[in-house]
């Protein structure tokens, strides 16, 4: 690049931000000049004038000099669609299997503008930069005040680019987050527009930008998702498109598809609004399908995969993960992986009469938080739906969420000795109707105590339970745990403790980590290295925990979930619960219409948690039977296999030294926090008699 060039369109810079900022610093001495409003005047001494005049004028050379030596290192806009190559992004197991290469290569195909149907451009417009025709690179008044709002509020640097911005920032710059490349985007948006048409940079956009995987330009991304040429794209089709380049991961049909829909309808909405298209187009697209042809890409364990490539799009930027050549080894086990897959597959093939069509694994480690194995639905591949990721999408946990409530009860003061009422209850709700809890089996079962109470998942004194300690209260404690999604509390009641609640299977392995991990939690974790291109270790796995609860209560709750006696009053004994010769605590849940069925269950190696229902909510024939059927043989499978493979034998956990034991109910051993004994009399007389299943 030529100095006088950049140093020419330096100049315009600061002509046109004058230009805006004149009326501000000039108008006001204009209308007191004007309106004759005489202002004081102030004495200065000669030798301060000179002393001020001299910063001025030495201020004036030392900016000329920072912008010279600014100036030089700019990149030239000539430069265009010439370089910044990118270095593919490489993504391991925790044995170095290649889980997936990103963007190994850019595929580009050039269009010519004047070939494309208007609303392909049209729509890119509406979305990206609606005055894109009336700027000179960048929008001051609109992009440029939303841009400083988002630096002084929310901290990023990425908000108010035009298309001329998105063009150069792609082309040209890196992808870091400072102020100075925000700076040099901007000067090179107005040096770019000096050199080019309005439709030659549009031209340039639409063969340069990431549409998603190794789809560069609108051409490769038709194809990619269509299977046509961009020529040839409907408006709908083309309103797709023009979503992704925001963010090509997060907007993705086959990631996302339920945002990409809401995505594209957006961008609809904003043609209708910029003039466009007309209401009743509009409508008429909004209301169509998004159908996309299976994504082609060579790829094992893909919802981890891209799991994984939204966190790291989220610490890196899009442009580092895509572009920057990363080398990542995660924390997942590729054998234990394809097991989980084909175990999925085999037991729903067995209840597919049960109107199951999909389901869900997650494996962790307790002690580390790391992601051992993340299976998000049966197939990947099988669109529409395949590509939805269960494992962090919202669903309601049922009684699988009891584990936590209680664990919080015994956190105030509850014992797994304290006597629960399992009677009829009716509990009146200011502006709402009573609240009527009935139990799994329909039944009541009279004064139980906590232990068999939550091992056999009765749902009556669940929620006697949680009107005690408080719905807000136990929200509080849950986000402790690892609950991220009960944000709006308005919207929960008492029905919480029995899965009234959505969570992610991401969250409840969190939460249920504390417990197995005896109080502690491990922020659940996908990496344990990451590199850079040339092999500098930019993040290595640090483990950091947090104690939440004493590891007594965790220890209490972790002896409940794992008595098989306890439970035998529900599930009977020899249930999927079990695994023979090995100690495992468990916990399952359905929810109302039997939409979900979950099972949840840890050692101190392993903790497993499967979900079994289907992506469009339809309720599974209710002849589904928790810990029978559904999730519960599918997560007998699973940990079988962890324990018998990876395992250390029969491994359970040491009693805290704050675990007092008491000879109670049914002749049976119970465990108090110690202070806590004295609190339970243990006298079975108060008892119901209860019997078994066989």
């Amino acid at each position: 690049m030529k100095m006088s060039q950049g140093l020419y369109y330096l100049v315009n810079f600061f002509i046109l931000i004058g230009e805006y900022t004149q009326k501000i610093i000039f108008y006001p001495i204009f209308f007191v000049r004007e309106k004759k409003i005489k202002l004081p005047k102030i004495q200065v001494p000669v030798k301060i004038k000179y002393f001020l005049l001299g910063c001025f004028i030495t201020s004036i050379f030392v900016s000329i000099l920072q912008s010279y030596f600014f100036i030089r290192e700019l990149p030239s806009p000539y430069n265009i669609g010439k370089v910044n190559y990118p270095l593919s992004t490489h993504i391991y197991d925790r044995n170095n299997t290649l889980l997936y290469e990103i963007y190994r290569e850019q595929n580009r195909t050039p269009v010519i503008l004047k070939e494309l149907p208007p609303y392909v451009a049209e729509a890119t417009i509406a979305i990206e930069d609606k005055d894109f025709y009336k700027h000179q690179g960048v929008a001051v008044f609109s992009g440029m005040i939303r841009a400083v709002k988002e630096m002084i509020i929310n901290k990023n640097l990425q908000g108010g680019s035009t298309i001329t911005q998105q063009l150069v920032k792609t082309a040209l710059l890196t992808p870091e987050r400072t102020l100075s490349r925000k700076i040099k985007e901007v000067i090179l948006a107005i040096w770019t527009e000096k050199i080019y048409s309005k439709e030659q940079i549009l031209e340039m956009y639409f063969n340069q930008v990431p549409y998603g995987g190794s789809s560069y330009g609108i051409e490769e991304a038709s194809k990619t998702y269509f299977g046509k040429k961009a020529k040839d794209l409907t408006i709908e089709e083309a309103a797709l498109l023009a979503g992704l380049p925001q963010a090509p991961s997060l907007y993705s049909p086959y990631i996302n598809p339920e945002i990409a829909l809401k995505r594209r309808n957006e961008v609809l909405t904003s043609m209708k609004n910029q003039g466009y298209i007309n209401e009743e187009s509009k409508v008429k697209s909004q209301k169509s399908k998004v159908e996309v042809l299976p994504p082609k890409t060579a790829i094992r364990a893909p919802h981890f995969v891209f799991y994984s490539k939204n966190q790291l799009e989220n610490y890196y930027g899009i442009k580092t993960v895509e572009e920057g050549g990363l080398k990542v080894k995660t924390t997942l086990d590729y054998k234990i992986q394809e097991q989980a897959e084909k175990i999925l597959k085999e037991e729903l093939d067995k209840i597919n009469y049960l109107n199951v069509t999909n389901g869900a694994i997650l494996i962790t480690r307790p002690s580390t938080g790391e992601i051992l194995a993340m299976v998000g639905s049966v197939d990947y591949f099988n669109q529409p739906t395949g590509a939805f990721n269960v494992t962090t999408a919202l669903r309601q946990p049922g009684s699988s969420i009891k584990p936590i409530m209680y664990s919080y009860a015994l956190q105030k003061g509850y014992t797994a000795a304290s006597i629960l009422d399992d009677s009829p209850a009716v509990f009146n709700i200011a502006g709402s109707e009573s609240y009527r809890p009935v139990n799994y089996d329909n039944k009541f079962h009279g004064k139980v105590p906590l232990r068999y109470a939550l091992a056999n998942s009765y749902n009556i004194p669940a929620v006697r339970t949680l009107n005690n300690l408080g719905v807000d209260n136990f929200i509080d404690f849950a986000t402790k745990m690892g609950i991220n999604t009960w944000n709006d509390r308005s919207r929960y009641g008492l029905s919480l403790t029995l899965g009234g609640g959505e969570v992610t299977m991401v969250d409840m392995a969190e939460a249920f980590g504390v417990i197995a991990n005896q109080g502690y939690r491990m922020p659940i974790n996908y990496f344990q290295k990451i590199e850079d291109n040339t092999g500098n270790i930019l993040r290595e796995m640090t483990p950091f925990k947090i104690k939440e609860i004493d590891p007594a209560i965790a220890f209490i709750i972790s002896d409940i979930l794992s008595d098989n006696f306890a439970r035998t009053f529900a599930f009977g004994s020899g249930s999927a619960l079990e695994i023979p010769g090995y100690k495992v605590a468990v916990k399952t849940g359905t929810t109302n219409e039997k939409k979900d069925n979950w099972t949840i269950g840890y050692t101190p190696e392993f903790l497993v948690v499967v979900w079994v229902g289907n992506n469009d909510n339809t309720p599974m024939n209710p002849y589904l039977t928790s810990g029978i059927t559904g999730a519960a043989p599918i997560w007998n499978r699973v940990m079988s296999y962890l324990l018998k493979n990876y395992g250390a034998g029969n491994k359970w956990y040491e009693k805290p030294d704050n675990i007092v034991e008491k000879n109670c109910y049914y002749g049976r051993k119970e465990y108090f926090v110690r202070g806590t004994e004295n609190t339970a009399n243990c006298s079975q007389s108060s008892l119901a008699t209860p019997t078994p299943k066989p």
